[in-house]
């Protein structure tokens, strides 16, 4: 029983990452109707900026925040630069934008920082109080930084005119367009978000995983898979469905299919998601009239 306990509450530690890589492909999904397939690639990047900083002297919490801004910047400088352009391309020029962009940023990634694995300090030590029977003092350091970021969120876009005005672009850019919104800088806003949440993502899971060019491709799969279980349109849903993904991803692990199979469990909630229910737990049926 206890080993069983043990795996749901690891399942959910790792069910906040896959939650913030969620939320970060939400974001960017409602301002432009396409899923990012650089999220992970650009978290990455961010990472490498971030352990630079650290190695060469500064302090975690220093090079953390910096590491932020400088991942929404460069956000809101690539919808600036590269997809601007596309705004209106069809969806298969997107995705070829987006794909294009996770080339550049892993061949970016192993060009300046190397392919060889790298160590990522947690701020939150091993003999601190935070440490639990179930949770290591990581995962729950992990847990608040989350929880910190959403509610940050969550107070950002209910009560500042940015973030309603952000929502308003996401939900209906011509309406907003005629009450003098800049539609397009929102979007850029909210790519600067996208790239800041991932980053946090990012600097919170490469203490378990380890840092290298790769470190995010099998976590933007669960992430993918945690947005679509519970509503790629639905920010909450994405996080809930977070919580879910990695609670299965454990426990199918551990008694079913084994570790070396915990990926397909990221595949195949997706295949019955859009198979079953498109719009997810939690999101919304949209009806187009023709």
């Amino acid at each position: 029983m206890e080993a069983f306990l043990h795996q749901i509450f690891s399942g959910l530690a790792s069910g906040v990452i896959y939650g913030s890589v969620a939320l970060a492909l939400v974001m960017i999904y409602q301002a432009t109707h396409h899923i990012n397939f650089a999220q992970g690639e650009m978290a990455t990047f961010s990472t490498f900026i971030a352990w630079a900083l650290i190695q060469s002297g500064w302090p975690y919490w220093g090079a953390f925040f910096f590491t932020i801004a400088v991942s929404f910047a460069g956000g809101l400088v690539i919808q600036r630069l590269m997809l601007r352009p596309v705004e209106k391309a069809p969806v298969l020029t997107n995705v070829i934008v987006f794909i294009g962009l996770l080339l550049i940023f892993n061949a970016l990634s192993g060009w300046i920082f190397e392919h060889t694995i790298k160590s990522f300090p947690s701020p939150f030590p091993k003999d601190s109080g935070l440490a639990t029977r179930f949770f290591s003092a990581h995962d729950l350091g992990s847990v608040a930084v989350m929880l910190a970021v959403l509610s940050a969120l969550y107070v950002f876009f209910r009560f500042t005119p940015i973030g309603l005005a952000m929502r308003a672009a996401a939900q209906n850019p011509d309406s907003a367009r005629l009450v003098g919104i800049r539609v397009s800088w929102m979007l850029a806003l909210g790519w600067g978000l996208a790239a800041a949440i991932g980053a946090v993502a990012g600097m919170m899971v490469a203490p378990v995983v380890f840092l290298d060019p790769n470190m995010m491709a099998g976590i933007l799969l669960y992430g993918f898979a945690a947005a679509l279980l519970g509503g790629i349109d639905n920010p909450l849903g994405a996080v809930i469905g977070g919580f879910v993904v990695g609670v299965l991803e454990n426990l199918l692990g551990a008694y079913v299919i084994g570790t070396e199979l915990k990926l397909t469990v990221a595949l195949v909630l997706i295949v019955l998601t859009l198979t079953l229910k498109p719009n997810g737990l939690f999101g919304k049926t949209v009806v187009t009239r023709v």
